[in-house]
């Protein structure tokens, strides 16, 4: 009886040592060629709570950034969950090839990480970390990330103004160069409407016409999109 009193004391132990706060520097590096990221979305949150989950249907409020780049859902849903969190630490678009960096400080029990930011241009593309446990030792942790289709509008690729807001279908900007315009839509329906790993864009080599507005030499991408370097301290 005493060892096994002695053993379930250690397992509460551990339990509390991993939901502990923590001081977390984080770097994120866009590793494509031509998409750019919305403003990014980073938070430290329980294991019960997720920003997105794959295989799931989008919330409303990932819906508003995967489209638009809009995080203030997303960063409401995270108060709500009295989430620790950081917004937009590149102060607007984090370009092809370049990094940004912030701090984090958690709160005890917030012991998994997220991130999300839209990816441009696509139509409802982002990039995305889902509830990555953080590590209770310190160190230096390198994540690589996937970009993800939140399933909620169909992969048009044709830049169209006004298009960004839920429902409203198009791609609401293309920054950089090579993009076309007068394509004719490269689809008007998707038969996966659940978040899933992303296609990637297709693109042509037509500036004026075409299926899409989007540049297969600049606006196409492999996996992984981006890459995370977490410090734990």
């Amino acid at each position: 009886m005493k060892v096994s009193a002695i053993a379930a004391l250690g397992l509460i132990t551990l339990g509390m040592q991993s939901a502990q706060a923590a001081s977390l520097d984080i770097k994120i590096t866009n590793l494509t060629q031509g998409i750019y990221y919305t403003p990014i979305l980073i938070a430290a949150h329980s294991g019960e709570n997720h920003l997105f989950e794959s295989g799931m249907t989008a919330s409303t409020e990932l819906q508003m950034m995967a489209e638009g780049g809009n995080i203030s859902g997303l960063s409401t849903m995270l108060d709500s969950y009295s989430a620790d969190k950081v917004e937009n630490p590149a102060e607007g678009l984090l370009a092809p090839a370049q990094s940004t960096m912030t701090m984090l400080e958690t709160s005890d029990g917030n012991d998994m990480l997220s991130i999300t930011a839209m990816m441009l241009p696509t139509n409802d593309g982002f990039v995305g970390l889902d509830s990555w446990k953080i590590p209770t030792e310190a160190g230096t942790y390198t994540i690589f990330l996937n970009a993800y289709d939140a399933g909620t509008e169909a992969n048009n690729e044709l830049i169209l103004e006004g298009s960004g807001a839920p429902g409203m279908l198009g791609i609401p900007a293309a920054p950089g160069m090579g993009a076309g315009m007068s394509g004719s839509s490269v689809t008007n329906e998707e038969t996966n409407t659940m978040v899933h790993i992303h296609r990637g864009n297709l693109g042509d080599d037509d500036m004026e016409g075409g299926k899409s507005d989007l540049n297969n030499t600049v606006h196409r991408w492999l996996n992984p999109v981006a890459k995370v370097t977490v410090t734990v301290k």
